[in-house]
């Protein structure tokens, strides 16, 4: 395999000629551009000039996300918002536009907004404006858009995102991509295309619901960066409350513009990747339109300025419409609209009912701590390391699984997160189950290390005995422990008796520790362990060894 390390801007690029295997792209069969792929960290730097031999390539990455507010109802309407509700059940008279009907703005849409423009270290327009965006679609009954175009509800803030450096979590640095804007608008409908009867179906039932487009700068290189970000931005919209953002629901969507261009010269000519709905498929869809640019220029090809798709099963981007004659969506100021005014402590009149209003001091102090925070406090009061933090912080409901049993044994917080990210996290994952859905409670683990910690079992038999609790049939520990008898011996002669057979029988293993070999000595260990079916101390099964070998 030819390879060629490659500089991107803010990351290193690997760009190298795959055989079926590797980065972003293998095991989706085969490739329109001879299975070539790229990858990236966090180091930095260019492109290398290609077999064109000219300058290097600088990609540039800038995302569109779409995330669904958190509430019971639309953003202009007070039909319910549910998923997977039967198609067209929750759709009022302004959601399917019949005339006479007319907007009534949602106050928790506001707030969610206001929230997150807060986290994200906005400033907030205290007068936002609603704007109509005009376009013609199946599932856009009305024609157009209630977006905000001109002035919206926040701008000018920031993302501080992690990454690591060449794939090792021991190596973290931290990125900043600015935030431009975040404005509100209402969701489209759902078209359902019926190939076989060569028909479309329309449901509206997402016709209206609230979003927030969350506007990033171009400030990323790679698809690592993109999806480092995003991952941020989902959890502090999941922290705020303000959007569960699951992906698999349509309820976080991204768009990815992506360009290339030399160093010193304007940027090239953009691609916009549409609606991707997975992180994992960000990363794949970023780094293939980068490696699929530049691979057209060096060929002496040209970008066009088009919308495309990303082919999951493919693992490429494919074109969907051009965007060169650019569509006029006639934007205009929403009439039915008044503008959107929000207060702050020194701006909110005496005599204002404080129901009516949005306060945005208010709910600045009312901020949860964002998961930075988070993370800070694990690694500070708990000792353990900060990439553990972001384990705990990634798979939800971690962290409070972690702090519950920490609170409920008498072992060291660093031993108890080897438990949680080695063996119960391990379980989850073979069995694709939430911490919710863990069979193992944290009382139940809790329960468990406190025996081990008492050195009333042995750690091998800890995890016979966690084996045992996974098949969920109500045992305690401490039942398994007497059932399966795991204890610990407490003899110490017959454990002498133990390791002298041992001793006598590896006559090999005893010459080479003599002969100053001590790695052999843990082969002994092992063989008293598996004689004792693990229910001998390790560390006093250790000493025992080494004073009869020293005798």
């Amino acid at each position: 395999m030819a390879a060629m390390a490659a500089r991107g801007c803010g990351g290193v690029w690997r760009r190298a000629w795959q055989r079926g295997t590797g980065r972003p792209g293998a095991g989706h069969g085969p490739s329109p551009r001879g299975q070539r792929a790229v990858a990236c960290n966090a180091k930095g730097g260019e492109v290398p000039a290609g077999k064109s031999g000219l300058a290097p390539w600088i990609p540039v990455v800038g995302l569109e996300i779409h995330a669904q507010i958190s509430s019971k109802s639309k953003l202009f309407s007070g039909s319910q918002v549910q998923f997977a509700a039967p198609p067209n059940s929750l759709v009022s008279f302004f959601d399917a536009s019949l005339p006479g009907t007319l907007p009534v703005l949602n106050r928790r849409c506001v707030e969610a907004a206001v929230m997150t423009g807060l986290a994200l270290n906005c400033s907030i327009n205290k007068k936002s404006l609603f704007d109509r965006k005009h376009y013609f679609y199946a599932d856009l009954p009305a024609g157009y858009q209630i977006t905000q175009q001109r002035v919206p509800i926040a701008v000018n803030g920031s993302l501080s995102y992690s990454l690591c450096i060449d794939n090792k979590m021991s190596q973290m640095v931290t990125k900043t991509v600015r935030i431009k804007q975040i404005q509100l608008e209402q969701d489209s409908g759902k078209s359902l295309h019926d190939d076989t009867r060569s028909q479309t179906l329309v449901d509206l039932n997402r016709a209206g619901v609230g979003l927030m487009e969350v506007v990033m700068e171009p400030d990323m290189c790679c698809g690592e960066e993109a999806a480092a970000a995003v991952r941020e931005l989902q959890l502090i919209l999941q922290t705020l409350g303000s959007s569960q953002a699951v992906m698999a629901e349509g309820q976080l969507r991204v768009d990815a513009n992506v360009s290339v261009h030399h160093p010193g010269e304007p940027y090239g000519v953009r691609t916009e990747v549409k609606n991707i709905n997975s992180i994992r498929f960000l990363a794949k869809a970023v780094d293939y339109e980068i490696q699929r640019q530049i691979e057209e220029l060096e060929n002496g090809g040209a970008i066009l300025n088009e919308t495309r798709a990303f082919d999951s099963k493919l693992g490429c981007t494919v074109p969907m419409r051009d965007k060169e004659g650019k569509q006029d969506y006639r934007f205009m100021p929403e009439p039915n609209l008044p503008p959107l005014i929000l207060y702050d402590a020194k701006s909110l009149p005496a005599n204002m009912n404080h129901q009516q209003v949005i306060n945005i001091d208010w709910i600045h102090e009312r901020l949860p701590d964002l998961p930075s925070v988070k993370r800070e406090k694990l690694v500070e009061q708990y000792g353990i390391l900060p990439e553990h933090s972001f384990t705990l912080l990634n798979e939800d409901g971690l962290a409070e699984f972690f702090e519950s049993v920490v609170k409920q044994t008498q072992m060291k917080p660093k031993k108890v997160i080897g438990w949680i990210l080695n063996d119960l996290l391990s379980y989850l994952k073979q069995h694709s189950l939430t911490v919710k859905e863990s069979p193992v409670s944290s009382f139940v683990l809790a329960d468990l290390l406190n025996l081990l910690e008492k050195k009333e079992i042995s750690s091998t038999a800890a995890k016979q005995v966690l084996a045992e609790l996974w098949k969920g049939e109500g045992k305690t520990p401490l039942e398994i422990v007497k059932v399966q008898k795991l204890e610990l011996l407490q003899d110490q002669k017959e454990l002498e008796q133990i390791c002298q057979a041992v001793i006598d029988g590896q006559e090999n293993e005893v010459m080479a520790i003599k002969a100053g070999n001590q790695k052999v000595l843990n082969k002994l260990i092992g063989l008293v362990q598996r004689k004792t079916q693990g229910r001998s101390n390790p560390v006093l099964v250790k000493q025992l060894l080494e004073k009869k070998l020293s005798e």
